[in-house]
């Protein structure tokens, strides 16, 4: 008889408890937003991190040097060495040996 019972009063069982759930989740809210108007929690600025340094390097002797002019060197490649002639016995052991 307890299952008839559970069955009848199921539906109005769950509609109670989803409403009582969502005002629980009403007041709560309302509990948070109330806690943080009247303590003013979060109206705190984010710190503000430091510029990095800018370091300025002056180097007079490399711009002393650009200003007098630039001096361009030109390197020729060498020369391939000529082929070295081969010998007969050379020669003869490249040719194939049919």
């Amino acid at each position: 008889m307890s299952e008839e019972t559970q069955e009848q009063e199921g539906t109005w069982s769950g509609l109670k408890k989803t409403i009582l759930g969502t005002v629980a989740t009403v007041v709560t809210a309302g509990g948070a937003w109330l806690g943080t108007t009247l303590f003013g929690g979060g109206d705190e600025a984010a710190p503000v991190a430091a510029p990095a340094p800018v370091i300025n390097i002056t180097n007079t002797q490399t711009q002393q040097q650009s200003a007098a002019g630039k001096t361009v060197i030109i390197k020729e490649p060498a020369k391939p060495a000529a082929p070295k002639k081969k010998t007969e016995k050379e020669q003869l052991e490249e040719a194939p040996a049919w």
